[in-house]
């Protein structure tokens, strides 16, 4: 298994007013495009051909990466004018695939999992689809049979009576016969494809993986968290870029991080603020759990705002 298919096309709503500038997927994590972290959990499970779709803001994706590689791994972008989901997303790149598994990974994700064990059971159990689960998590409702290591249920929409019991992380592996399924240029999500198989008897998997660190980061609450876990986890995290200009008298407080470009003024706070390439900070200001975007300048005393 080489190739892996990052959903990088979808509207963001939940995190705008940060995605009326960037694809959720190129939001800045720690000074570099959130996509990024996919690509290298990727690269570490063997995996060496990238496809994204695209859709919102499609144009980003050609400045982040202007040679449609990441580092020395190619990039293949696939465009949808007309936004087709999960399931319209992965019938659309059908052509680039061929005849081998693929796996299919969230853009608004960022975990360090293990990808391994879910290559491996895919293989093993000849599951048309294998879903990556895990134990915890905010919406546990897929329903899961470990006797089987089947999936029985989602959301109890098939009317077993179990509601769920897991967290689907966003990553699964598909066999190639799984295409057979969907319909081509079809706008719709992969839950009732999923739920359809289950309904036929088609062997729709699953692992638990709950070894590693997995944050959905689609609101701004579990953006600015997932910062503060990372440092945590690894304190050589850089907070603060070099090619920033910070007055001496301002003060950076907890876990805030300065791109490049920023400039801060004088005498001003910031706790848990995350600035984004080009932002500013007026002299003065008073900026707790604050989004300052690209270009955009904040002042006074604000709390848990995007700027």
């Amino acid at each position: 298994m080489d190739k892996a298919f990052i959903l990088g096309a979808g509207l963001g709503t939940r995190l705008r007013p940060l995605t009326d500038r960037l694809p959720k997927p190129l939001i800045p994590v720690f000074h570099r495009p959130l996509i990024t972290f996919a690509f290298d959990h990727l690269l570490q499970a063997g995996l060496r051909e990238f496809i994204i779709n695209t859709h919102h803001l499609s144009g980003k994706y050609a400045e982040a990466f202007p040679d449609s590689r990441y580092h020395e791994t190619p990039l293949t972008f696939r465009h949808e004018p007309v936004l087709l989901e999960t399931a319209g997303g992965i019938a659309n790149i059908a052509d680039l695939v061929h005849d081998a598994p693929f796996i299919v990974y969230n853009g608004d994700i960022l975990t360090d999992l293990p990808m391994a064990p879910l290559i491996e059971a895919h293989a093993r159990e000849h599951n048309l689809v294998t879903l990556a689960l895990r134990t915890s998590g905010p919406a546990r409702h897929i329903a899961f049979d470990p006797a089987r290591n089947l999936v029985t249920d989602i959301r109890n929409k098939l009317h077993t009576g179990d509601q769920g019991t897991h967290q689907f992380t966003g990553i699964y592996v598909v066999s190639p016969e799984f295409l057979k399924h969907l319909t081509p240029g079809k706008a719709e999500s992969v839950i009732p494809n999923f739920l359809k198989l289950i309904s036929n008897g088609a062997r729709v998997g699953a692992i638990v993986l709950d070894d590693g660190m997995w944050w959905d980061l689609g609101d701004r609450t579990s953006y600015l968290n997932a910062h503060k876990d990372l440092l945590a986890k690894n304190e050589k995290l850089v907070l603060r870029s070099t090619k920033s200009q910070i007055h001496p008298t301002a003060r950076l407080l907890g876990c805030t991080v300065v791109s490049d470009n920023c400039e801060i003024g004088a005498d001003s706070v910031l706790d848990d603020c995350i600035l984004w390439p080009g932002a500013r900070v007026a002299p003065g200001s008073r900026l707790k759990r604050c989004i300052v975007l690209n270009g955009s300048t904040a002042h006074g005393v604000v709390d848990g705002a995007d700027l």
